[in-house]
């Protein structure tokens, strides 16, 4: 049985999803080759085009940013105490895990002051060309702004399941707890303390209720999309799945989307 057919059945019109190995894409069903916005995925591919940054020294990890105390790492990985969304601070750097769009926003901008070129040709030089990732449109807020394919985006999955663009010691401290001991909310699930993040992705650790699947490893780690869409990679079996979407985030996404990833590594996963 084909463990990716179950999205036939999902109350979203039109919704594609792969899933991916060391060697590639293993299995996709649906419709992977429309463009679709990925919202907040999108802070996955700004978050690696830093990461590529500070490999080339263009920037570095806990280089000071706005507000006062913050750095680079902070705003990476939801620490820097802005709020949701606008321009001030909500707390101090460190206190708390706010999620945070204007955080990226800063990023964003922080990446383009230091390279000399802007967000959306950063991406595409450092990772969409490099990936043949043609279908990819980086413009838009480096937040949430960005549109790609399923297909597209299992390239990328594979990118941070087998890293080739950063080295490896960088890609693992990306999926690495940072400011480890912060609580926040986790938009549209819960509030969780701890609530862990790496450097762009969420990591699941043991979060109830959570996106992913029950069955996916602590370590398991990603992001989703406001707009019906998510990315998840987990070490321990050796995976990594992307779905798009065109019904934004809801109560339906927390019930599908878990079983569809639970029969994911139940029926593909083979080990990291």
């Amino acid at each position: 049985m084909n463990p990716l057919a179950q999205i036939d059945a999902w109350p979203v019109s039109t919704v594609g999803v792969a899933v991916v190995n060391a060697d590639g894409v293993v299995a996709r069903h649906g419709t992977t080759d429309r463009v679709l916005p990925m919202a907040s995925v999108s802070k996955l591919l700004t978050a690696w085009s830093v990461l590529i940054a500070v490999e080339e020294g263009v920037m570095g990890l806990d280089d000071p940013v706005e507000p006062p105390g913050a750095t680079i790492r902070h705003l990476l990985a939801h620490a820097a105490g802005y709020a949701f969304d606008g321009p001030d601070p909500v707390t101090r750097p460190g206190v708390r895990r706010v999620y945070s769009n204007t955080g990226y926003e800063v990023l964003g901008a922080r990446l383009a002051n230091a390279s000399g070129i802007d967000v959306s040709t950063y991406v595409t030089q450092a990772i969409l060309g490099p990936l043949g990732m043609t279908a990819t449109d980086a413009t838009g807020s480096p937040a949430k702004g960005f549109r790609s394919t399923v297909d597209d985006l299992a390239l990328f999955a594979h990118e941070m399941l087998r890293p080739t663009l950063v080295t490896q010691e960088t890609a693992a401290a990306a999926a690495r707890v940072q400011f480890a001991d912060l609580g926040g909310i986790l938009p549209g699930v819960g509030r969780f303390s701890p609530n862990p993040w790496g450097l762009g992705p969420e990591i699941r650790d043991g979060k109830q209720p959570h996106w992913t699947g029950t069955t996916n490893s602590p370590a398991t780690f990603g992001h989703f999309g406001g707009s019906g869409t998510f990315l998840w990679v987990d070490p321990a079996v050796g995976l990594a799945c992307v779905m798009l979407g065109d019904r934004e985030f809801g109560d339906w996404a927390l019930t599908h989307w878990p079983v569809l990833s639970d029969a994911v590594v139940a029926e593909l996963g083979g080990g990291g």
